[in-house]
């Protein structure tokens, strides 16, 4: 496996080095390198800048740097480590902020200010710090990969469970009592192939190569985001994946945060790849102040940011998504559900496109690299949910953020992201200019995960999916009737149209319409997005049976209850969903009388 096979390199491979000849920005040439491997992490100068092989020609590496290589000359030499790029896997990784290379980056601003200097080497975990260990295995335990070594409460809301890297199996010979361990302290000595081998809580796996497990689940479990947009109309399963583009100001990272507060996923992973940095300066301000709504306790305790902003050395950028999926894959292999936000994609593969343009690659497409589709494909192909190697279910769901210039869903990066997603939530710039949010057009959206997860909502709902259906195909009827309106006015469509477009205005503003600000708006159980709409689709027919009864559209436009069902995203709390009833009582009684008032 990944790892037993980079601790034979780290344990035989003899010093080497090289010597740079070019350097052109974060890509840097070396010759005299014959003994180094392909994406094997190397040392830049005598500042040991990091760097990764990303090209082996005889004797000569092409290496793209994870630093500023501002200050380098040819003739420095270049150190090989005989190890993958690889991250840190243990206790003390919730709540922290790595950059793109894992590096810490609140211990980074404490030993050498606000700016991360070049060369600064930091542990991804704090190597000091003792850790109460509960052991799960005993002397004399046989033991595989995956298996489970014991256990850490690494915060409140997220025991840390630490297993047996894969690809190691054998007899346990010693296995450490109940106390205060390190992460380095061995756990378990193990009767392993070539001898014994002690196993401590911190292990290391290379970011480019996914986790390995037992079998793949289908993605039939919904992701509940609590936005009614998404769970109802356009579901995401746990496991599955999403892209989520759009212009400038349509509101995708706040879509994307909204999705990491309320997603009832276990660990998130929030990965700021090339954004502006006042955006992920807001995300580093605000995510320690939130509260995970579910226990009341700071969402940092089941949160990881990885943020390399569009200011941050360009190759890191291109790592960090690598780094990100590695640590929601750890997490998913202890048994929990894990969702990867990843802000934004297009920002990684302008990174991709700047270090091709440097090493001369033929362009393709608007200057991106011919290989950006199977890049792309090998990040989100590593979402899935899953059996672990210990049997527990787990899943990581990966979420891309597209930033496509102008907004044009046709450029590359957004063509490519729909061959490899399920679930494709297309923001509008339209609506975000009309202040409804989530800005996500209905008409361009699409999810594949409604048939699987159908099966769950009837659990809520027998009639889910018949009144998801009718929402939608009322709301495209909506739009081609819009464009009659445009050239001959409303007052010419017949009441039957014109009561599709009353109730597909109460669709908009009354169910699709979600604020991120308001307490009671901003997360809508599935139980109460399932009453919302029953009762919409019950005024609608009552409405149309009036309509069939020759009662003009104005008296049906004038019944109070419209207001009510306008209103009741943000005046009925979850916990009161049942008032809905009320509602629905209400649209019957009223109709009733006016179709008394016209027999």
């Amino acid at each position: 496996m990944a790892r037993a096979v980079e601790a034979r390199r780290e344990k035989h491979s003899p010093a080497r080095t090289a010597t740079v000849v070019s350097i052109n920005g974060p890509v840097v040439a070396a010759v005299g390198a014959e003994r180094f491997g392909m994406l094997e992490m190397v040392q830049v100068g005598d500042e040991r800048l990091l760097g990764e092989v990303i090209r082996l020609e005889g004797g000569r590496v092409t290496i793209q740097v994870y630093e500023d290589t501002g200050g380098l000359r040819p003739g420095a030499q270049l150190y090989g480590t005989g190890g993958l790029l690889s991250a840190e896997l243990g206790p003390g990784l919730l709540g922290q902020v790595f950059d793109g290379v894992q590096r810490p980056l609140t211990v980074i601003r404490e030993r050498t200010g606000a700016f991360i200097h070049r060369g600064v080497q930091v542990a991804a975990l704090d190597k000091a710090r003792r850790w109460p260990w509960k052991p799960k295995v005993k002397e004399g335990d046989e033991l595989h990969g995956g298996d489970l070594l014991g256990t850490v409460r690494e915060t409140e809301l997220i025991e840390h469970r630490v297993m047996l890297p894969p690809g190691l199996s054998g007899r346990v010979t010693w296995a450490a009592p109940a106390g205060d361990l390190a992460v380095e302290d061995h756990v378990i000595r193990l009767d392993a192939d070539g001898g014994e081998e002690g196993v401590s809580m911190l292990q290391r796996w290379p970011v480019r190569i996914g986790r390995p497990y037992s079998a793949r689940l289908l993605p039939n479990v919904p992701l509940v985001t609590g936005q009614r947009v998404i769970d109802t109309f356009f579901p995401l399963a746990k496991g599955g994946t999403a892209a989520i583009p759009g212009g400038f100001g349509t509101g995708k990272t706040v879509t994307q945060h909204q999705l990491a507060k309320w997603s009832d996923a276990d660990v998130i992973v929030y990965i700021g790849c090339g954004e502006r940095g006042n955006e992920m300066t807001s995300v580093l301000e605000d995510f320690p102040k939130l509260l995970d709504p579910h226990s009341g306790l700071p969402l940092m305790q089941r949160t990881i940011l990885v943020a390399n902003t569009s200011n941050m050395p360009v190759a890191a950028r291109e790592a960090s998504i690598y780094t990100g999926i590695t640590l929601a894959e750890y997490f998913r292999d202890m048994g929990y559900h894990v969702a990867v936000m990843a802000d934004s994609t297009s920002r990684w593969a302008e990174a991709l496109r700047e270090i091709a343009s440097r090493l001369e690659e033929m362009p393709a497409e608007e200057g991106y690299p011919a290989y950006l589709p199977s890049r792309l494909a090998q990040f989100y192909e590593r979402a899935g949910r899953v059996i672990t190697l210990r049997g527990k279910e787990g899943s990581v769901a990966a979420i891309g953020a597209v930033s496509p210039p102008g907004g044009a869903f046709t450029e590359p990066v957004t063509t490519y992201t729909q061959r490899f997603v399920r679930a494709f939530w297309a923001l509008d710039r339209d609506l975000a200019s009309a202040r409804h949010f989530p800005a996500i057009n209905w008409t361009d959206s699409y999810s594949q995960y409604v048939d699987e997860v159908e099966e769950w909502w009837r659990g809520v709902d027998a009639e889910w999916r018949v009144r998801r259906d009718w929402a939608l195909a009322l709301l495209q009827e909506e739009d081609r009737l819009q464009q009659i309106v445009r050239l001959v006015g409303p007052d010419a469509l017949p009441d039957a149209q014109r009561l599709v477009l009353l109730t597909a205005r109460i669709i908009r503003e009354g169910f699709l319409q979600q604020s991120a600000l308001d307490p009671v708006d901003s997360y809508t159980s599935p139980e109460r997005q399932s009453a919302m709409l029953r009762a919409i689709y019950l005024f609608h027919d009552r409405a149309q049976k009036l309509i069939d009864r020759a009662v003009p559209i104005l008296k049906v436009r004038s019944i109070p209850v419209i207001d009510s069902l306008l209103r009741m995203r943000n005046t009925i709390p979850n916990d009161e969903f049942a008032r809905i009833e009320e509602i629905e009582k209400e649209i019957e009684q009223q109709a009733a009388e006016i179709e008394r008032e016209y027999l």
